[in-house]
C-alpha cells in the first residue's frame, strides 16, 4: 500500500556549503562545529581533531579561517 505519512528532514547545511568550525566570538570557552551537510558523519573525525587542538591549545587560527563563522559578514 501507500506509506500512511511522509517526513522530509533538511540537511543542516550552510550557503557556501562548508561548516562552521572554530571558537566562538562571544566567548572563548565556545567552539562551533555544525553545518556539515550529509557529510556529517564522514567529516566527523577531522571536526573532532580540529575541535580537540582548539582545546588543546595546538589549534591553527589561519587553517581555520575558511570554516569561521565571521565569513558571512555578521
Amino acid at each position: 500500500g501507500s506509506p500512511a505519512s511522509q517526513w522530509l528532514g533538511f540537511r543542516p547545511s550552510l550557503p557556501d556549503s562548508r561548516p562552521v568550525i572554530g571558537a566562538s566570538r562571544g566567548s572563548s570557552r565556545v567552539i562551533h562545529a555544525f553545518g556539515h551537510g550529509h557529510l556529517g558523519l564522514t567529516l566527523a573525525p577531522i571536526t573532532a581533531r580540529l575541535v580537540a587542538d582548539l582545546i588543546g591549545g595546538r589549534g591553527d587560527p589561519a587553517r581555520l579561517a575558511p570554516f569561521a563563522a565571521g565569513r558571512f559578514g555578521r
